[in-house]
């Protein structure tokens, strides 16, 4: 029986694992995954680096160090952080050679407490492309209004980004639009445009996960029956609908004229990439995000729960376009009922950044705890 994994690379699909784990790069299991698993690229974020530093004693050494060094907590955290995304980097550069581009990419955040600042975005941008000096980084700009002019800008540059916390189709349009605008005015001023990557990071269980808690409230609500089962009906369905009808989107802005006249420059799509792919509802088939959104040109940012379930037991068929009307009809019937796709979206794209605050605030939390328990260790010595 061939790896589902690996079968996904024959729809066209890539999978990149979102988790960086100092331990895991350390014992080779990340090294198992690119060469069992197919693994073509990496994704991180607070959350993620949080629980790698605080859960183990992988960084211990590098934390002791850098403590003798005086460093303060900020220095502590980037020096820590670029170390793994250069060795991941490293890791993964035969896949961007081999690829000639397309994979070997890993994902390094900015800081969400610049999501609504355009300039201090870009400014860290452009600070973090110089530091981590490697050609297949990708540095994350959230899509908030504040962010799609760094998006712009940082991408004019020649910096590969990965634009996350997408949550709606009009907001995919603006993403798109920034990086053909970008690519149009690097390649009017006469400068190459073939080694650029972007993806396009659209959020997928986390659409449910609050379409579901409001279909709930409206099932308490209603006394009759029939409704009750209609708005049943509904559940577990708008964050599929969601992502198959911005691929639809996709599909589209990269076909017209526009781009065909920056293809012919050496320009490459922008991928979407699938985020947030972990099932949260136990009552749902645990890969059934994974599943659902197989198609060319896609990327699918997997943890290690959901990458150990697909190897397992994920079917693999080409399925990011079934059922388009039932797609259309789902966000219709949400409408009707009052759950206004807009306001969902937007509520995603406030809570997403705020969520990646408070992680960014654990994690420094959790490194000044690490640095006073390495303290106090030394003091006892």
């Amino acid at each position: 029986m061939t790896n589902p994994l690996l079968q996904l690379k024959a729809q066209g699909q890539s999978v990149w694992y979102d988790n960086i784990d100092r331990a895991q790069l350390a014992d080779g299991r990340f090294q198992r995954m690119i060469q069992e698993d197919g693994i073509s690229g990496v994704t991180a974020n607070p959350t993620i680096f949080d629980k790698s530093i605080s859960s183990g004693h992988a960084y211990d050494e590098q934390m002791t160090q850098l403590i003798r060094e005086g460093k303060g907590t900020n220095e502590i955290y980037e020096a820590l952080v670029i170390k793994d995304i250069q060795t991941v980097a490293d890791l993964l550069h035969p896949i961007y050679e081999s690829t000639e581009g397309r994979d070997g990419y890993v994902s390094l955040e900015v800081s969400p407490e610049l999501a609504h600042d355009t300039q201090g975005t870009l400014a860290e941008v452009r600070r973090f492309w110089k530091m981590v000096d490697r050609p297949n980084l990708m540095i994350k700009i959230p899509g908030t209004p504040e962010g799609l002019p760094a998006i712009y800008e940082a991408l004019r540059d020649g910096i590969n980004i990965n634009i996350t916390l997408i949550f709606s189709i009009e907001t995919y349009r603006q993403v798109a639009d920034a990086y053909l605008r970008a690519l149009e005015d690097r390649n009017g001023e006469g400068q190459d445009i073939s080694s650029i990557a972007s993806v396009a990071s659209f959020f997928v269980s986390r659409v449910d996960t609050l379409v579901d808690k409001l279909l709930d409230e409206k099932i308490k609500a209603s006394s009759d029956p029939a409704e009750q089962q209609k708005l049943k009906s509904l559940q577990g369905k708008a964050a599929i609908a969601n992502a198959r009808l911005v691929y639809q989107e996709f599909k589209r802005i990269f076909s017209t004229p526009r781009f065909e006249s920056l293809k012919h420059a050496g320009a490459r799509v922008q991928r979407p990439l699938w985020a947030s792919t972990s099932t949260k509802n136990p009552a749902y088939r645990d890969v059934l995000y994974a599943e659902e959104l197989i198609g060319p040109d896609t990327v699918d940012t997997m943890p290690l729960e959901t990458i150990q379930n697909f190897r397992d037991h994920g079917r693999v068929r080409y399925s990011i376009e079934d059922d388009l009307d039932g797609a259309r009809a789902t966000l219709d019937e949400l409408e009707k009922i009052g759950i206004h796709y807009d306001q969902i979206t937007q509520q995603l794209q406030d809570e997403g950044v705020k969520k990646f605050a408070d992680s960014f605030h654990d994690l420094f939390k959790g490194i000044e705890s690490k640095h006073q328990a390495i303290q106090a260790g030394q003091a006892a010595h």
